[in-house]
């Protein structure tokens, strides 16, 4: 190609630029505009990682990686207690699919701390597992202990409130009868319950509200 050549394609070139300036200057503005946009636009809200339950789940569930999932949501919604590694461990009250894992929803010291001020969480083995089947979370009972020996029943603890059923394949233990419960005492009754449930046959009524 002479120069000649190069000097008609040159020429062509700018007659073609010259004949679509107006959609080019278009174009230019546009792509301005989509940049300054971008620049100004303000960044994406920030989010956390939150754990809730995949689906509804029952009070005395251990916690299974596939019971939960994680959402992104705004730092300011997280609820105060939220857990952040429940697998393992188990619930205290039944879960609705979609809430958040919070301590005082699994048994343990959150549990506690939820309690009322002078209130202690135990476990208790009831003598009978087809009454703990009737029981359920939020109940408030009477336990009453049974001497083998004697006979003879008494009360242990008034007004005592159900905080959690495990499930019997997570709790069971085929060496002892019954079936565990956790239960919300007053202080001054832990020590009475406790040796009753080792030494007792630990029965329940129920308490008229």
């Amino acid at each position: 190609m002479d120069l000649r050549d190069i000097t008609d394609a040159l020429t062509e070139v700018r007659r073609q630029v010259l004949r679509r300036r107006r959609l080019i200057a278009v174009l230019l503005v546009a792509v301005a505009v989509a940049a300054s946009l971008r620049t100004l636009a303000p960044p994406p809200p920030a989010t956390t990682p939150l754990l809730v339950a995949a689906h509804d789940l029952p009070a005395g569930r251990v916690l299974r990686a596939e019971d939960l999932v994680e959402r992104r949501v705004a730092p300011g919604v997280v609820p105060d207690g939220a857990v952040g590694e429940p697998t393992g461990r188990m619930l205290a009250a039944p879960l609705r699919g979609g809430e958040a894992v919070t301590d005082v929803r699994l048994v343990g010291a959150g549990l506690a701390r939820a309690q009322p001020e002078g209130a202690t969480v135990v476990p208790i083995r009831l003598a009978d597992a087809g009454q703990a089947a009737l029981l359920t979370v939020g109940d408030r009972i009477d336990l009453l202990a049974t001497d083998p020996r004697t006979g003879t029943t008494e009360e242990v603890a008034l007004d005592v409130g159900v905080v959690a059923i495990p499930d019997p394949v997570d709790a069971g233990d085929g060496a002892l009868p019954g079936r565990l419960v956790v239960v919300s005492l007053a202080s001054t009754d832990v020590r009475r319950v406790t040796a009753a449930s080792v030494a007792s046959y630990v029965t329940y009524t129920w308490r008229r509200r």
